[in-house]
């Protein structure tokens, strides 16, 4: 259980912040950065479902889950991986295989692309266009943070992976299926 009585502390008026492990770094941290981009991603999902119909609830629902799924992200990156580590909480694989699966189904209802989709169409699509471009960013620097030899589980890397994908496929969804989608036109306006 989480806590939270007081949202200030001070502590890191020194540009640094603790990781879930109590370890101090950085704000400019790549790992502090890492998390920090899934909690972006999140709020651009937040903004996508105030923009959904009554026509969605089923993409609603499935955004409700992903949102307190980078929770569990945000704590997995929060706290690098140790041999000791216990109960911990991580991302898992069967988080991933429940996103495959709920990407199989929305893309089921979805003609075949035959263009590049500009991000656009109804409000909530829009909104999770930029919620899928924040999440590849928030990949990029999980990458970047693994290169650099700071470790993390695979299945928080898939689940971003992932989770761009699915932003993608609900984008399109919620622009009637993809009825509404903007598709890009090549040198249109050459």
């Amino acid at each position: 259980m989480v806590v939270l009585n007081r949202i200030y502390t001070r502590t890191g008026d020194d540009g640094s912040t603790a990781l879930a492990s109590g370890e101090r770094r950085s704000k400019a941290d790549a790992r502090v950065e890492a998390y920090g981009t899934i909690d972006e991603t999140n709020a651009a999902i937040g903004l996508a479902r105030l923009g959904l119909d009554e026509t969605a609830p089923r993409v609603d629902a499935m955004l409700a889950r992903i949102q307190n799924d980078l929770f569990d992200l945000g704590a997995d990156l929060a706290r690098p991986p140790a041999a000791d580590e216990g109960e911990v909480l991580r991302v898992t694989q069967a988080q991933v295989d429940r996103l495959e699966r709920e990407i199989d189904e929305l893309n089921a209802d979805l003609s075949p692309l035959r263009s590049f989709v500009l991000p656009g169409g109804t409000p909530a699509a829009a909104a999770l266009h930029i919620g899928r471009t924040v999440c590849r960013r928030a990949e990029r620097l999980i990458v970047a943070l693994r290169h650099g030899g700071d470790a993390v589980g695979e299945p928080a890397l898939r689940y971003t992976n992932r989770l761009s994908d699915f932003l993608f496929v609900a984008s399109r969804w919620v622009n009637d299926k993809g009825e509404t989608d903007i598709l890009w036109v090549p040198g249109r306006n050459r």
